[in-house]
């Protein structure tokens, strides 16, 4: 074969070209396929033990600019935790402002729509909402009110197509605290009735509005029934598991549910319309084995075309040593001495990340040491060492190994707490309670 004829297109060239000829079929054919992108979880201003994330954030930010246009997107929609806290770094703001700023030069026509979830502060993202409507981007941080009711205005957001034609609503419901619910009088689940209300007003209003042909889309930052949660950067939200949201809050006529909350991508209740994105980045080692992605999702008219996922490029891996259980550390140590050399000139930002975990007899007071003589020289950033005793007795042998203080859930420091000192079982309107003041607590510090 010639070097001319091995020579082919590049993948973002050629899906511009397919984006471009199917625009024009449905121009010349008098129907509109709408693009939109989903996408949730950020996270911007993360950091894996104490390691600066800040750099695979801007990669994928980059990515994502050249993916909206390559893909031809309509309307990108970003399902919430924008931050991974609520007063996150200098940095990661500006990574967020510039993100809108360069996709606004980029893509004039792009519809962006923004919820906020429970690690963002919601002040914090509404604050700039008289700059970003100026600029046609929609971010509602927190559930906004009038007097005596939502504010439909902010909720609804109509997505319009190239030539400014409405195409679909959107029901930007942020992340709802326990504050946000309406008082309902009901037999069943206080808090899980007064999010079924709120869902339902909006979807309501977005019907009013809607005309023939416009779809409607739902987005949501929240944890629903029968999906699979991130032990190590999740937690069950709305007051604890006792309020996993059921599928039926998106009826049938909601095209489209973007969600954001779970970081692993899934569907829920087995419907292809109700969907997590997911994150694009592992936000714990536990994570290293997800499919980080976004989601690119066609309408047909009223109703879901597809949905494609698109895989979020890796740009910093992680290791396990061993890769399943643990071994001795003489084991250990010889795993680590064939890992790959640092070559002069390397980045030591795109190293992965190494997870060690070792089998002990005992403590082993040099065990770091031996670890860190090991890497040297090796390209790898050691995080996290994880030794396991293998002792029968003693109180290290009650212990779960490899979880520290710091991965624990305030839930599960609680119940812990509450089984020292109690013979009784832990009451579930007492964690109730619990949830509750722990959701305060952290609304207050945000």
């Amino acid at each position: 074969m010639s070097d001319q004829g091995s020579k082919r297109a590049p993948s973002w060239f050629l899906d511009r070209v397919h984006g471009v000829v199917e625009a024009a079929r449905a121009a010349k054919e008098g129907w509109y396929r709408m693009r939109l992108l989903h996408t949730s979880d950020w996270h911007l201003g993360h950091t894996l033990y104490d390691v600066s994330r800040e750099a695979e954030h801007a990669a994928f930010l980059e990515w994502l600019l050249d993916t909206l246009e390559a893909q031809s997107v309509d309307a990108l929609l970003v399902a919430g935790d924008v931050f991974d806290t609520a007063n996150p770094s200098a940095e990661a703001q500006a990574a967020w402002y510039q993100f809108i700023a360069r996709a606004r030069k980029r893509l004039p026509q792009l519809n962006i729509t923004v919820i906020g979830g429970n690690h963002d502060s919601a002040a914090r993202l509404d604050a700039p909402d008289p700059l970003f409507s100026a600029m046609g981007v929609r971010v509602v941080g927190g559930l906004p009110r009038r007097p005596d009711s939502l504010d439909f205005e902010r909720l609804l957001v109509p997505l319009h197509d190239t030539r400014g034609h409405i195409r679909a609503w959107v029901a930007a419901v942020p992340y709802l605290r326990p504050a946000d619910l309406p008082l309902v009088d009901t037999e069943g689940d206080r808090l899980i009735e007064g999010v079924r209300e709120v869902y339902g007003l909006t979807l309501e209003a977005a019907r009013r509005r809607r005309e023939p042909g416009q779809a409607l889309v739902a987005m949501g930052h929240c944890y629903m029934v029968g999906t699979e949660l991130s032990q190590l950067s999740e937690r069950r939200i709305l007051g604890g598991n006792q309020h996993a949201l059921p599928v039926d809050l998106f009826p049938e006529d909601v095209a489209y549910a973007a969600l954001g909350h779970l970081h692993k991508a899934q569907r829920v209740g087995g419907r292809e319309s109700v969907r997590y994105s997911g994150s694009p980045l592992p936000l714990s080692l536990s994570e290293a084995g997800y499919r980080h992605q976004v989601l690119l999702v066609e309408l047909d008219g009223e109703t879901l075309g597809s949905v494609k996922p698109l895989t979020v490029p890796r740009t910093v891996d992680i290791r396990r040593v061993p890769e399943r259980s643990e071994v001795t550390l003489e084991e250990v140590l010889a795993q680590l001495a064939a890992l790959p050399e640092a070559e002069a000139g390397d980045s030591a930002r795109a190293w992965p990340y190494l997870e060690v975990c070792v089998s002990l007899p005992r403590p082993e007071p040099a065990l770091r040491r031996k670890v860190e003589e090991a890497l040297v020289g090796k390209a790898a950033r050691l995080v996290k060492l994880t030794p396991a005793y293998t002792g029968t007795g003693g109180a290290l042998a009650d212990v779960q190994p490899g979880i520290s203080l710091r991965e624990r859930k305030p839930e599960d420091v609680f119940k812990a707490r509450y089984a020292r000192d109690y013979q009784d079982p832990l009451a579930p309107g007492l964690l109730e309670a619990f949830h509750t003041l722990l959701t305060e607590v952290e609304e207050n510090a945000s």
